[in-house]
């Protein structure tokens, strides 16, 4: 088993900057480094990762895919493409690395983490694609020294394809063990113990080359590392597996949707592949709020299946590298925090208040004495404010009412500016309870999303809307409304009897008119990114739609816009990518106010319409 120097003055001299000790015992359990925001994150990392390979030449690397690694990836290519530069060797010199020769990466031996099952590894959306662009040609590692996890035909026998045996991607793992029922059935379970049996070499492979000796990955939201969800075994090795809903909504934006995600399975190295061998430095990357929990219960919680990333307790060279947000509920730094604070706001005030209310299972007013002292961060707030236990409950107690009350207020006379990151947040979160709540002519609302980019539509739902088109377009009720301007994008009347006609056909649960007014919004929609009313034309760009569809996978980004795309053009008119039209949407098929609203959600509306005037 190959020995490795794990030693580091990045983390130390990183550590001497925060302020912070790498561990607070016996809370914590594996070591922290602490960075302030993101890019920072990948920073650090970098030249961690450069300062291992200097020391470690000939080295097992796995490295993680997807967002996590963004600044990783980039500086680590900076620093290899710039060594010589006056810029790198300073920052070399500030880390305490020796920049006088190169990091051999040539020498290093790569491993692949994980990959989705099926999977064609040309998609871009595959971690094959992914570690072949940016490890492979970015880093300069060689690829014959690189372990990597084809799926395009893995397990298949010779002409045949995934499709084939596997109908719509959809793998189930219960043939291992039970009967099969069909010659298909048979074939699949052919299939699936190849694949095992790839899983078993590959691991196998692994041991060969003496084990990882530098792993860097992220955490996902169920808290796993890998592909090892929670409640995977400490002694897990690579696998075909399945995952948990959580794991399949995070992959959702990769793969296409949900639906794509839900049904997909994964090769994944396991928990005690990354162990394996002892000496090996395993860091866990983590940024932002949203991560606080599962880090927290990873650090720590005992060992636990159902912390995945806690079996790094074992670890001499584990570290979690964490922005302040995904360090914001380590207990010990928490109180840390509350300490030094010279001022406690009325908000940190009521936090620790009714945190303990909850702890100790009592209302607010039936807080004692003896239960703020029992609670250190109580009792530091006691210290601090100076004001008796009572009080403090009262306080927190009365403010906790006066906001119930003015949620309760009838408001009037009043403008809300509402922004949102993505176009339907708003809707999904908390619309019905506004559209309820504000009913008041005189209070106007304006909306405001904040960020460009695919909303919640997916090929296959934008191809559905597509098929009703194609159905209704030729018609002669769709020729006549279009000869009575019905379809003018600027007549906001005419837009919201697309609204109506859906609404009545749900009510009478008639599919057919729910169909058509689909196919009406969509119409509707292309008229005013194409600027023209020419139905060959417009039937032309419904053809062209449906081609695309049907040849793109799920996930697939799409081309770049035709540079004559805002441009009218009285002949063929103007081309548009799904992409935008894509971007154009609201694109939840469960909202039918809203399906394919064909403009940006940036509107306002007022009184009693209740809804955006465009959408």
């Amino acid at each position: 088993m190959n020995k490795y120097n794990g030693t580091s003055s990045v983390e130390a001299i990183e550590l001497k900057r925060s302020g912070r000790k790498s561990i607070y015992s016996p809370t914590e359990k594996i070591q922290v480094i602490e960075i302030e925001n993101f890019p920072l994150l990948g920073k650090l990392t970098a030249f961690r990762f450069i300062e291992w390979v200097l020391k470690n030449p000939g080295g097992v690397v796995s490295l993680p895919t997807g967002k996590t690694p963004e600044f990783f990836i980039k500086w680590v290519t900076r620093i290899i493409e710039r060594w010589e530069t006056k810029e790198i060797q300073s920052l070399l010199e500030g880390y305490g690395i020796e920049g006088s020769k190169r990091p051999d990466v040539k020498s290093l031996s790569f491993v692949q983490i994980d990959e989705f099952y099926p999977m064609n590894a040309q998609q871009h959306n595959s971690f094959y694609y992914y570690v072949n662009e940016f490890y492979i040609k970015r880093f300069g590692l060689v690829r014959e020294q690189a372990l990597l996890i084809d799926a395009t035909s893995l397990g298949l026998p010779s002409r045949k394809t995934m499709q084939e045996v596997f109908p719509d991607n959809v793998v189930d793992l219960s043939l291992r063990v039970r009967q099969t029922r069909t010659e298909l059935e048979r074939l699949q379970k052919e299939v699936i113990n190849r694949v095992d049996v790839f899983c078993t070499e590959y691991e196998s492979r692994i041991r060969a080359m003496g084990g990882i000796g530098f792993f860097l990955g992220g955490i996902g939201p169920d808290g796993h590392i890998a592909f090892n969800v929670r409640g995977s075994s400490f002694f897990s090795v690579t696998r075909l597996t399945g995952t948990n809903y959580e794991t399949q909504a995070a992959a959702a934006t990769d793969l296409g949707g949900i639906e794509i995600s839900r049904s997909r399975l994964v090769i994944t190295i396991g928990l005690a592949t990354i162990t394996y061998n002892p000496a090996v430095t395993a860091i866990v990357m983590a940024a932002g709020d949203a991560k606080a929990r599962i880090v927290q219960q990873a650090i720590e919680e005992k060992k636990n299946p159902q912390y995945p990333a806690s079996i790094l307790q074992d670890l001499e060279n584990a570290r979690f590298y964490l922005t302040k947000g995904a360090a914001s509920l380590l207990t010990e730094r928490r109180f840390e925090d509350f300490r030094n604070l010279n001022t406690v706001e009325q908000e940190q005030s009521d936090d620790v208040v009714i945190s303990l209310a909850l702890a100790r299972g009592k209302a607010l007013c039936e807080l004692s004495q003896k239960d703020f002292e029992n609670d250190r961060v109580g009792k530091e707030l006691l210290r601090k404010t100076g004001i008796s236990h009572k009080e403090l409950a009262e306080a927190t107690q009365r403010r906790i009412i006066d906001k119930l009350e003015k949620g309760l207020h009838q408001v009037t006379q009043t403008t809300f500016l509402h922004t949102e990151p993505h176009h339907d947040d708003i809707m999904l979160g908390y619309q019905p309870y506004l559209y309820h709540l504000v009913r008041d002519p005189s209070v106007q609302h304006y909306f405001a999303n904040l960020t460009s980019g695919f909303t919640a539509v997916s090929n296959q739902y934008v191809f559905s809307i597509v098929t009703k088109l194609e159905k209704h377009i030729q018609s002669d009720s769709f020729a006549s409304l279009l000869e009575e301007g019905y379809f003018d994008p600027k007549d906001t009347t005419k837009r919201m009897e697309d609204v109506y006609l859906y609404l009545d056909g749900t009510a009478a649960h008639s599919q057919e008119r729910k169909d058509e007014a689909e196919a009406r919004r969509l119409l509707r929609n292309l008229i005013e990114v194409h600027r023209t009313t020419d139905m060959k034309v417009l039937q032309l760009r419904v053809k062209e739609l449906d081609e695309y569809l049907r040849t793109q996978y799920p996930g697939a980004k799409d081309p770049p816009r035709h540079p004559n795309s805002e441009r009218d053009n009285s002949r063929m008119g103007s081309r548009i990518t799904v992409g935008a039209l894509r971007n154009r949407s609201i694109g939840n098929p469960r909202v039918a106010s809203w399906i394919l609203s064909g403009r940006h959600f940036f509107g306002r509306t007022g009184g009693e319409q209740g809804c955006p005037s465009n959408s």
